[in-house]
């Protein structure tokens, strides 16, 4: 019995990244956005727009690596491994010739010299913005794994990629003519610098889900499975859910992209907008051998689901819910016994960034869509091994109320949380009392989230101020730095390099190394 319980924990470890690479969001498994790297600049010049060309001009950096031109609108985080650096973005800059007009993008470079290696083409679903908004590009980080991609397009599909794209040749899934044309289209050849899908897991098609606005997560992987947000939510109304009764978290095999098992907890019925958070791990314990997948629903609950598929009374294959947690203070969701409605100021959120999982503690913080503007917010920190159930009250560790509507996920170390709101405020907290250390206002809207490297904390904003404050007790901004384009992605670390994707550039900075 212990050997088996062993054998089982061990399968549903997750993957080890090798040293120095940031393989997928968050980092790691846990998506605790904090590095233990050392030496990262703070000290460069990402340097000059030409107002022509709209390249960076020339010899206007300073400490910068390289610089690479992406579309006009990149909301994804880049990923490192395998010696490439993956980044989602738009068609704008056209690096096809033959691929025009809009299309979704996921592109690689060389994690050395930034040259153009190939590039993942998406053709739009036609629905427009109420499905797949029109000039966004792939919002998901790209996870790389033992020399595969995964992404979750936006189509709404889960696809895995060859990492070496078309340059080894087409693997897998054959059809990548047909695919980049679009539907009814003829198919368009297919080249030595486009993507070689291995396999593809359409959504919509399977679990008939309705994708609000955008298809924006990122995968988990845990062993051989794989977990998937749908971005199942309203229709155009913002009132009606065309699909209730699909799933908002499914589980995929990840070699050959089967189909596992789907979450039955009824998030879609309840959800107040659309379902854009990423899932998270926590890995076995004593507690808990086969660990547990996290993922905050659309309703604004946290829940915790075994990772192992089971078969539900009606035959279905599902991920059992062990508990949930109400991520919302109660004053939020009603007054008076009344229900608050959902998109005013004081009234419930779901939950948009990633919980967080850090010696065990799980941090998690609620938001809305940008487009509701600001609200009342709440930080949360509780006990994932709380019980079964509804473990609201249980499983609380503290809640922190001062932070605005958040769509961030926070980075935790050296004792403290640190989390940016919307608003453009970062929040210092105490990790494990929740106390207050201090706040600072960055001056614009914060999308991304902060990064927590070499005692520093690296956060950028929609003014495109990149903002370093020192990771302590006590508040100290040690540099802003000015890029020349808003920052909506968060800025990571990989091998001695710090990555910032703005909307129009990719800057890979080692301080001049």
């Amino acid at each position: 019995m212990r050997i088996g319980a062993l054998i089982a924990a061990l399968l549903c470890l997750p993957h080890a990244a090798e040293a120095g690479d940031w393989p997928e969001w968050g980092g790691g498994p846990e998506r605790n956005m904090a590095s233990p790297e050392k030496d990262i600049t703070d000290d460069f010049e990402p340097g000059r727009l030409d107002s022509k060309t709209g390249e960076v001009i020339p010899g206007s950096t300073r400490g910068v690596r390289w610089t690479a031109r992406l579309g006009s609108q990149t909301y994804g985080n880049p990923t490192v491994a395998g010696g490439r650096v993956l980044v989602g973005t738009n068609n704008a800059a056209g690096r096809l010739p033959d691929v025009t007009g809009d299309y979704s993008l996921v592109q690689s470079f060389d994690e050395k010299t930034g040259a153009f290696q190939w590039q993942f083409s998406v053709p739009k679903l036609g629905a427009g913005k109420v499905n797949d908004w029109e000039f966004l590009g792939i919002c998901s980080s790209p996870a790389i794994h033992r020399g595969a991609v995964h992404v979750v397009t936006n189509r709404c599909e889960v696809v895995a990629l060859d990492l070496d794209g078309m340059a080894d040749g087409n693997d897998g899934f054959q059809d990548e003519a047909r695919y980049v044309a679009g539907p009814g289209r003829p198919p368009r050849p297919i080249g030595k610098k486009d993507a070689d899908i291995l396999w593809r897991f359409d959504m919509r098609d399977v679990l008939g889900v309705f994708p609000h606005n955008v298809a924006s997560s990122s995968v988990l992987l845990v062993g051989d499975r794989l977990y998937a947000t749908t971005s199942n939510g309203t229709d155009w109304s913002h009132l009606n859910i065309p699909a209730p009764f699909s799933p908002s978290l499914v589980a995929l095999d990840r070699k050959k992209g089967g189909l596992l098992a789907e979450e039955a907890s009824g998030i879609s019925e309840r959800t107040m907008h659309s379902n854009w958070s990423s899932p998270g791990f926590v890995p076995p314990s004593k507690s808990a051998r086969s660990g547990i997948i996290l993922f905050g629903g659309g309703d604004g609950f946290l829940y915790g689901f075994d990772p192992r598929p089971s078969t539900d009374k009606t035959g279905l294959r599902v991920l059992t819910e062990r508990w949930r947690f109400d991520a919302n203070a109660p004053g939020y969701r009603t007054r008076n016994g009344k229900p608050i409605k959902y998109a005013t100021g004081p009234g419930p959120s779901e939950i948009i960034g990633t919980p967080v999982h850090h010696k065990g503690t799980v941090y998690v913080s609620i938001g809305q869509d940008p487009e509701h503007g600001g609200g009342v917010g709440r930080l949360s920190a509780l006990n994932p091994h709380a019980g079964k159930g509804d473990i609201t009250e249980k499983g609380r560790l503290w809640t922190y109320d001062g932070i605005r509507r958040s769509i961030s996920t926070v980075a935790v170390g050296e004792g403290l949380v640190f989390a940016a709101d919307y608003d453009g405020v970062i929040h210092c907290l105490d990790a494990r009392t929740g106390k207050l250390m201090w706040t600072h206002d960055t001056l614009a809207h914060i999308w991304g989230s902060p990064l927590l490297v070499d005692g520093k904390v690296y956060v950028g904003n929609e003014d495109g101020t990149l903002t370093i404050l020192e990771a302590s007790r006590t508040p100290k901004v040690i540099r802003t730095i000015d890029f020349p384009a808003p920052i909506y992605s968060s800025p990571v670390v990989s091998n001695g390099a710090l990555y910032i994707a703005t909307q129009t550039h990719l800057y890979a900075i080692d301080g001049g190394r």
